[in-house]
């Protein structure tokens, strides 16, 4: 064989649709809440531990990356919430039209947004 085809997926060829980058946020978000759920336990611990250990973990949720890291957080919370909802939505075997899908998966992503930033202005006010 002289011309060998190209495996799939041909990544030369590929472009990402909405639908596999919503995977992959999906599963990105998931695995960032578990890695923030270690930080709010260290908090936690930290607490426990007396008032000198919580102020070095309070210096550090209020540096400019410790804010930074609870404003991913809850974009993460946020993000997994609605594409969980979405989720289940599809379950309920509706939106599988192709327009429903994008419409869906856009209307996650401006969810998300609104909802973390509607937090965090609450929360600087």
């Amino acid at each position: 064989m002289s011309n060998p085809r190209p495996q799939s997926p041909n990544m030369q060829n590929y472009r990402p649709q909405l639908t596999s980058v919503m995977s992959f946020g999906h599963r990105l978000s998931g695995s960032a809440l578990v890695f923030f759920a270690f930080g709010l336990s260290a908090w936690l611990v930290a607490g426990a531990a007396g008032p000198l250990v919580f102020d070095d973990a309070q210096a550090v949720v209020h540096s400019i990356a410790g804010r930074v890291m609870l404003i991913l957080a809850s974009l993460a919370v946020f993000y997994h919430l609605c594409n969980g909802i979405r989720h289940l939505i599809w379950d309920s075997v509706h939106g599988f039209e192709l327009r429903a899908i994008y419409a869906g998966g856009w209307a996650v992503v401006g969810a998300s947004l609104f909802l973390t930033s509607a937090l965090w202005i609450w929360v600087l006010a």
